[in-house]
């Protein structure tokens, strides 16, 4: 399963993203779901760094399929757009596939 955990500060304003874990919808290399989800993550956070002003700290395990992306200080106006994105794309992947592939969580940090 495929678990994103969106990160917020205690106004509601984004503060970064957690993914990690892997489908299971298909075979490896095969897995739309693990595709999908994987085209929109590294998207965002490649366009966090490239089109924001905000500063990022990425981590990567190639393990478990962890990426963590994490804004030094709240999302600016471009970052929530983003993050907005992220959100949308990924839980209409969910209402697509299901809640066993992929779930997603808010947290306050």
């Amino acid at each position: 399963m495929i678990r994103l955990c969106v990160e917020k500060d205690k106004d509601g304003r984004y503060m970064g993203f957690v993914c990690s874990g892997h489908a299971g919808y298909g075979e490896y290399g095969q897995d739309i779901v693990c595709a999908g989800v994987s085209a929109l993550v590294l998207t965002i956070a490649n366009s966090l760094e490239a089109y924001t002003p905000d500063r990022i700290r990425t981590e990567t395990g190639e393990e478990d399929g962890r990426i963590a992306c994490r804004l030094e200080a709240p999302a600016s106006e471009k970052a929530a757009l983003l993050f907005d994105t992220l959100v949308l794309g990924c839980q209409s992947i969910l209402s697509t596939y299901g809640t066993e592939y992929i779930e997603i969580t808010f947290r306050e940090v």
